[in-house]
């Protein structure tokens, strides 16, 4: 077919499917989406609770939990012993078909009713990291978030692989390191952005191979560096020393420095490694895959965001986790030999052709249903035989066609659509919808969301933020007794927690490091590193290069590329040749 142009009932802008997507589309047998790519990715994002921890009750055993849905909503939470154990059965919660209501309606119904895990972790393989959600292989990690194979790691998310390091995002493989955001196999790295394979660097960005370097930017191969300027061994070392990075003065002043120094130089349009014929931002080891962000390992994929390892393979708008899938379409922190399946959160272990289902792992051949582990030719959790399920599908498709359902606002979900975010259990501003499609509270309740009021928090802070010395020099541990009061105070965007204490991890830490106590808690600290990233989406320029000594000559290079630095924005945006050019 050829490319058709449609407008998108949610945000209500002209969105254009190509002839390539009606392909995925006849492929995996869906309709083309009514909603544009952005939209679809806000609707997941707005079911992917990442930070949101509440304390509850497991409904099985009664012990105390973490979990991320709070104890307001009154559905039924069981800790990850009890969910994965012999006393319960997912099947005797089934439903029969309903044809007079919208059948995603008896879905939710279905879906307040099974008991669901407490977190997305599994828990067999954390050891000392209770408070790690979207997490497995973690040992003595904290409020880490979207991780694996991690140790005495704390506060981040987006971490594979990564050691004895606090305040990361989108780090692999990276030791000892502070403050980063999206790092590569990095030693003792600090207050950077974007680095591989880098050892002793600190307020850089896009440096690849060095070490050594202090406040750089696309330096390659290089060592004993300041400000892109080259030092003896002997005279960076006494540099260094002069700037006091103990100090948390000092460290504002050198990242204000540091942060207008990067914008003097290029960029390059997208942040990826080993990659052939992609499009989007922060990729790697990817082929023929377009409009992603955030992903490893992909191949003939797009709009595909989060995945933290593949390969993933023909698959369209999936969004958190991966490992070896293929064939998936809108769905939802998913992996682990996941295939042919549509519209579903929370499957993995070989899950495969199950549609508008929510955590079923290991089952095969289900529809609309929740909480089953390892079952066949299910339909609201009730058993069929092969030849009745295969005989109920068209029907239920037709029924969903027929009688959609519609939610607040009028937006209509036929088959082929993902769950509203109306019926998300999570208020919006929980989320990772709020921090890449920003909405306030009025905004998210004129879309029809829900919001989560904060609970009332009374912290009994025994010290403010500014009373904290400046140095890790004057700190004794009589900081470990102290709560203190978050520098934004609750008046930011960012989910501020308003106070926050120091663990004798943390202290430890910072004192190995050498580095001043923060003066944000957790969240904000996040959402300050989140700042630092480009948005998921990408807009169509051209190179702005004009250097005459590169192979475009005397007139300006006319590459032109999609790339998720908006035209508005400051920065210099070079293709990959210029840029190659200009850097190695």
């Amino acid at each position: 077919m050829e490319s058709e142009t449609k407008n998108c009932q949610n945000c209500k802008i002209d969105f254009t499917i190509e002839s390539d997507d009606f392909g995925f589309y006849e492929k995996v047998n869906v309709p083309p989406p009514t909603f544009c790519s952005n939209c679809r990715l806000q609707r997941r994002l707005a079911w992917r609770n990442e930070r949101g921890l509440h304390n509850r009750e497991c409904g099985l055993c009664g012990k105390k939990i973490i979990s991320i849905y709070n104890k307001d909503l009154n559905n039924v939470v069981y800790c990850d012993k009890c969910w994965w154990s012999d006393k319960w059965d997912a099947l005797d919660y089934a439903e029969d078909i309903d044809f007079s209501k919208p059948f995603i309606t008896q879905l939710f119904e279905l879906f307040n009713k099974v008991p669901a895990p407490n977190l997305f972790a599994f828990g067999t393989t954390m050891v000392n990291s209770q408070y790690c959600n979207m997490a497995n292989d973690m040992r003595n990690c904290y409020l880490l978030h979207d991780g694996t194979y991690d140790e005495n790691v704390s506060y981040g998310s987006g971490a594979f692989y990564d050691k004895d390091s606090q305040d990361i995002t989108m780090a692999r493989k990276c030791e000892l390191c502070y403050e980063i955001v999206t790092c590569i196999n990095c030693y003792q790295t600090l207050f950077s952005q974007n680095c591989e394979d880098c050892v002793e660097v600190s307020f850089s960005f896009g440096l690849r191979g060095c070490n050594n370097c202090f406040g750089c930017v696309n330096l390659h191969k290089k060592s004993y560096h300041i400000f892109n300027e080259p030092y003896s061994k002997e005279e960076y070392e006494n540099k260094l020393k002069s700037f006091g990075v103990d100090s948390h003065k000092n460290i504002t002043l050198l990242k204000e420095k540091a942060h207008e120094f990067w914008k003097e130089f290029p960029k390059r349009y997208y942040f990826g490694v080993q990659n052939s014929n992609v499009t989007g931002d922060y990729l790697e080891r990817s082929k023929n895959s377009k409009s992603c962000f955030g992903a490893a390992n992909l191949e003939d994929s797009k709009f595909c965001s989060f995945v933290s390892n593949g390969p993933v393979r023909t698959t369209y708008d999936f969004t958190h986790y991966g490992d070896n899938i293929e064939l998936v379409y809108e769905c939802l922190q998913s992996g682990d030999g996941l295939s042919n399946c549509k519209f579903g959160w929370g499957n993995w272990m070989n899950t495969n052709n199950a549609n508008y289902s929510i955590t079923v792992p290991g089952s095969s051949y289900i529809f609309g249903c929740v909480g089953l582990k390892k079952k066949k030719y299910c339909i609201l959790n009730k058993q069929y035989t092969k030849e009745e399920y295969e005989e109920l599908i068209p029907k239920i498709i037709k029924h969903m066609n027929n009688m959609p359902y519609v939610d607040k606002k009028g937006r209509v979900y036929k088959y082929g659509e993902f769950f509203p975010i109306e019926l998300s259990p999570f208020g919006y501003n929980e989320t990772t919808a709020q921090e890449y499609f920003f909405l306030n509270q009025n905004q998210a309740k004129e879309n029809g969301y829900n919001w989560r009021e904060h609970d009332k928090r009374n912290y009994g802070i025994t010290k403010n933020s500014e009373e904290i010395p400046d140095s890790i020099t004057e700190i004794n541990d009589s900081i470990l007794d102290e709560v203190i009061g978050c520098e934004h105070k609750g008046n930011c965007k960012e989910n501020c927690m308003t106070a926050f204490r120091i663990l004798p991890e943390d202290l430890i830490f910072y004192r190995r490091m050498n580095l001043p106590l923060p003066r944000l808690c957790p969240n904000c600290r996040h959402f300050q590193r989140l700042k630092q990233r480009n948005p998921l989406k990408l807009w169509h320029r051209q190179c702005m290069c004009n250097k005459q000594n590169h192979l475009h000559g005397d007139k300006n290079c006319e590459v032109e590329f999609e790339t998720s630095y908006a035209p508005d924005r400051p920065e210099i945006v070079y293709c990959e040749k210029c840029y190659q050019q200009e850097v190695y």
